[in-house]
């Protein structure tokens, strides 16, 4: 992976992913607020050096945006995670099972095993939630949908394939249940209309009808999910 030195010397370097693409037309930067990745698109038969030297002529621009890019959260005993739209203390607990006691969230084993077992344990409730809402919605709406998964997405919080597949982020259990409501309504809407039309918002407005609500949340606080390091 490049790098693209600092014009300052107390600056590290910065790694610069270089994508490919057959669409491009010129070079083009991109500094993602997720995780402060920086991407930098070329032409097909662009050459690498004329890109790095388009990244060097925007270096100030780079670092302002990294600047902006929010620290991710590393999980460890005293973290505060979300568990249901709830603020959980993530303390040490005893037994075999994870539970949670007043705004405690207990784990058993050393705290190196914490983001491995936390995450473990918020998919699981992850899947009962979104299995729940997915197969009340789909109850209301008369389609069935085949199967059901669970993924890390960070473009999407949800979607429906064509044949009734359908897929969410787990990190929906973070956050408020409204919002976990509101996407599986708006994904097994999906099963009636493979759109955005009015019809399809017809049909999430009988699912859920005070979807614009936790629709907003998502666009304005969604993205501070993604900022727990499992």
């Amino acid at each position: 992976m490049p790098l693209l030195p600092s014009s300052d010397p107390a600056l590290p370097p910065v790694e610069i992913t270089l994508r490919r693409s057959p669409r491009a037309r010129r070079f083009s930067l991109r500094v993602s607020r997720l995780d402060g990745r920086v991407t930098l698109s070329l032409p097909p038969r662009a050459r690498e050096a004329d890109a790095l030297a388009f990244a060097r002529a925007q270096e100030g621009w780079i670092r302002r945006a990294l600047s902006t890019v929010p620290e991710g959260q590393e999980i460890r005993f005293g973290t505060l995670v979300p568990v249901e739209g709830q603020m959980r203390v993530l303390r040490p607990g005893s037994g075999r099972i994870l539970r949670l006691e007043g705004d405690s969230l207990l784990v058993p084993g050393d705290e190196a095993q914490l983001p491995q077992r936390l995450a473990a344990w918020l998919k699981h409730q992850a899947r009962d939630r979104l299995a729940a809402a997915s197969d009340l919605h789909a109850g209301r709406l008369g389609r069935p949908y085949r199967s059901l998964t669970l993924r890390d997405t960070r473009s999407r919080w949800g979607s429906c394939t064509h044949d009734g597949r359908l897929m969410y982020s787990w990190r929906l259990i973070l956050a408020p249940p409204v919002v976990l409501d509101y996407v599986a309504a708006h994904e097994v809407a999906h099963l009636a209309e493979m759109n955005h039309s009015a019809a399809f918002w017809a049909h999430v407005a009988r699912l859920c009808p005070a979807y614009q609500a936790p629709r907003r949340w998502l666009k304005t606080e969604g993205q501070a999910l993604h900022a727990y390091r499992f």
